[in-house]
């Protein structure tokens, strides 16, 4: 237990950004940190979710968000702070617009805008979940699956994530023979509960959204994480919430991907709580190179 509340009090860390507000020329400045880990750059999923918190702080609480669009513009450095500029674009009558710059170096290693929106009456509708699913007890953890490897990124996915993970589909951290399929599913929650704040749940969740978003790309090929040469990196994500949800309890993310050409591979995603109300929507492309089309 003690290892599982350190986890998801480093997802908790990251996302208490300091700084509190006070305008720079035309934007709003906070700062957030990277918790040390073996890899070479920043996840994105971490500046996602601390954009949206940087934005979140500059928006009156009543209006929650509702959508970004987001570009990743260079490979963050693990080992520096990023600083958060949040330009005000508008604050209407029940929508807020911002736009964020993660900045490393003095230069943007992220560009966001944010939509946020007062809560409001209307049409309800959802797709049902594409899937039946098992519960998500009856699964194996990924440190089941890959705990036992004496390797530090497969010791970090298995023991150091603040999300628990479990793979519906076969999962592909490991080479082998894969079935090609451009689908996958997991069930996926916090390590340990968090705050009863709608605004945390939702960043959280902008950070969960990124971490197999491109996994059903090299699926349709029969293609693993561990594919010699292989070199993946994100290039753009979309997310709107629908719904309120809470991440530390069984969301089922259902992923596909429609398209992969020219290096670029793109990856669709969708949450369900265990209800089976549609909480959110992604998408995402992806660099994916492999040596074999090397020219």
């Amino acid at each position: 237990m003690t290892e599982e509340l350190g986890t998801t009090q480093t997802l908790l860390d990251i996302l208490n950004l300091s700084g509190e507000g006070q305008a720079r020329t035309d934007e709003d400045i906070f700062v957030g940190d990277t918790p040390s880990h073996s890899r070479g750059r920043v996840f994105g999923g971490q500046v996602l979710a601390q954009s949206v918190m940087a934005a979140t702080r500059t928006v009156e609480a009543s209006r929650a968000v509702h959508s970004l669009h987001g570009y990743f513009l260079r490979p963050g450095d693990p080992h520096q702070s990023i600083t958060f500029g949040v330009q005000r674009l508008r604050d209407g009558r029940s929508f807020s617009a911002r736009r964020v710059h993660a900045y490393q170096g003095g230069v943007p290693i992220l560009s966001m805008i944010a939509s946020f929106q007062e809560p409001a009456d209307g049409l309800e509708h959802h797709d049902p979940a594409p899937i039946t699913a098992p519960d998500p007890e009856s699964l194996p953890t990924t440190a089941q699956l890959i705990g036992h490897i004496d390797h530090p990124v497969a010791r970090e996915w298995a023991y150091q994530r603040p999300f628990d993970i479990r793979h519906i589909t076969e999962a592909i951290y490991l080479p082998g023979k894969i079935e090609a399929s451009p689908d996958s599913a997991v069930w996926l929650r916090t390590t340990a509960k968090m705050p009863d704040n709608p605004a945390i749940h939702r960043a959280a969740l902008a950070y969960a959204s990124d971490y197999m978003l491109l996994e059903p790309v090299l699926r349709a090929h029969g293609k693993s994480w561990v594919e010699p040469g292989l070199s993946v990196a994100s290039l753009d994500h979309a997310m709107w919430w629908h719904r309120d949800c809470r991440v530390d309890e069984w969301l089922l993310y259902v992923l596909h991907s429609p398209s992969a050409s020219s290096a670029r591979g793109l990856g669709t995603g969708q949450f369900y709580n265990r209800a089976g109300e549609l909480v959110a929507t992604v998408a995402q492309e992806g660099m994916v190179r492999l040596p074999e089309f090397a020219g």
